[in-house]
């Protein structure tokens, strides 16, 4: 018997119990496993990948944005005004003043951290919202074993200190090209960022294990699916981190499962 926790989606509390840590947030959202069990499928070829992904990626920032981001009271006007002295609108907004850097990890993150930035610059002050750029890719030994991550190129336009510091990445696999990057913000830049979002379509346990023991307290993670089909059948009948040690969802070559396949190539139609 495989996976069973996707079986039943209690959308209530908006997400799925797990013992990760309270920075982890699996989100339960059946209307984007729907979608993503879609764009999983091996039929799903472009232009329905990119849309999909689209469409995944404006519905996770949101949740990031209502969760996360500050709130502030205004008054605001309405239509209304004219005719009566209550034609206002007071309360809660997202702070627009609320500064955000979005980083782009080629190549599967450009459309993600596009559609992001886009997102944010509708809702907050445009001046205050930023888009960065990072070209890196996978290390890997004579046994195709990923070792690590390497930096080929950066376009970096201006510091993080206090900043909202945001990784959209559909794969949050072995966690290797985003502790990298992390560490070069950290290293390179003045400042450290105010809090770091790591914004996956699906992560393994794995993924979660690597920046929880590198990162702690600086990252939170938000993801629509958990990906663990590698870990024994008894695992998989637990709640998620309840025998972490013992989950699995990387093959030996350090690809998702049951996962998508390479989005990086998909999304990009650079499949051989």
């Amino acid at each position: 018997m495989g996976e069973t926790c996707y079986h039943h989606v209690d959308v209530t509390g908006g997400e799925m119990g797990h013992g990760y840590g309270a920075h982890v947030h699996l989100l339960h959202d059946p209307l984007a496993l729907t979608w993503l069990a879609r764009l999983c499928h091996p039929a799903c070829v472009q232009p329905e990948v990119n849309r999909i992904i689209g469409q995944l990626y404006r519905g996770l920032v949101r949740e990031v944005i209502n969760r996360e981001f500050p709130r502030r009271i205004v008054r605001s006007e309405t239509r209304m005004r004219e005719h009566t002295e209550h034609g206002h609108y007071e309360g809660l907004i997202v702070d627009p003043a609320t500064e955000v850097t979005t980083v782009d990890i080629a190549r599967a993150g450009i459309l993600p951290s596009m559609v992001c930035f886009e997102s944010l610059c509708e809702i907050l002050d445009p001046t205050r919202v930023r888009q960065d750029h990072l070209m890196m890719n996978r290390l890997v030994d004579e046994r195709a074993q990923v070792t690590g991550a390497g930096m080929l190129g950066s376009k970096i336009a201006g510091p993080v200190a206090g900043r909202f510091l945001l990784f959209p990445d559909p794969m949050g696999a072995t966690g290797g090209s985003l502790t990298e990057a992390i560490r070069f913000y950290l290293r390179e830049l003045d400042g450290a960022p105010r809090h770091v979002y790591a914004l996956n379509l699906m992560v393994t346990p794995e993924f979660v294990r690597r920046l929880t023991n590198e990162f702690p307290g600086l990252v939170s993670i938000y993801a629509y699916r958990l990906d663990r089909g590698l870990s024994d059948p008894d695992v998989l009948q637990k709640m998620p981190g309840a025998d972490w040690l013992r989950e699995r969802g990387l093959t030996d070559h350090q690809y998702i499962v049951p996962g998508a396949g390479g989005m990086g190539e998909i999304m990009n139609n650079a499949l051989s």
